[in-house]
């Protein structure tokens, strides 16, 4: 496998998750136990971002759901990944709810933006995504572009399997993790990101 602009981490153990994801399903808890330590790290980041300090309870409950429900599950370790977040978003907006906070609506253009590339100071400013400060900053980001850049980083899912967590079209989902990224980088004072022009960053389908 290269290193190409594939989303950093979680995507390096996808083969390892797959493997303990179909043990489980055949009963295996100590295969459950490996797929929870591979999935919850990106999971909880996820639901910080949503809910805050609430993350760790939504949580739980997600994966008291995903661990009912594992036996329908079909797929592969990113496959996992996805359904996880899935199931983790639905908690995360029911939560919301029932605090009676509603999800901002956001009108996004339907254009075609892609991500930059792996090379790009965008990623520099996201190595420290992992940080407190990082995610307070996304929290404050509009909410499908909070949504978009936490499932692409965080989780590490690649844009169709964002679009399918999110019920939306692909290039939408590209062109709000585009600019939370952008504002994000500018907030953490990454030099050299202001000034591009999205228009440069890749107008293939």
């Amino acid at each position: 496998m290269g290193q190409g602009g594939e989303p950093r981490r979680a995507q390096a153990y996808d083969g390892d998750l797959g493997a303990a994801v179909a043990r489980a399903q055949e009963g295996d808890e100590a295969a459950f136990a490996v797929a929870y330590r591979l999935v919850q790290p990106g999971l909880l980041g996820y639901l910080r971002g949503l809910v805050g300090d609430d993350a760790e309870d939504v949580a739980s409950d997600a994966w008291l759901e995903i661990a009912r429900d594992l036996g329908r599950f079909k797929g592969d370790g990113a496959g996992f990944r996805g359904w996880s977040a899935t199931i983790a978003r639905h908690r995360a907006l029911d939560h919301l709810r029932r605090q009676k906070v509603r999800p901002r609506p956001t009108a996004l253009e339907q254009d075609v933006l892609d991500l930059p590339g792996p090379h790009s100071t965008h990623d520099q400013a996201l190595e420290s995504l992992s940080t407190e400060r990082a995610l307070e900053l996304v929290r404050a980001l509009p909410r499908d572009q909070a949504e978009a850049v936490l499932l692409r980083v965080v989780v590490g899912l690649d844009g169709p399997a964002a679009a399918r967590v999110l019920g939306k079209r692909p290039g939408a989902v590209r062109t709000a993790a585009y600019r939370g990224l952008k504002r994000l980088a500018r907030q953490l004072g990454t030099e050299g990101v202001t000034d591009e022009d999205p228009r440069t960053l890749g107008e293939s389908t």
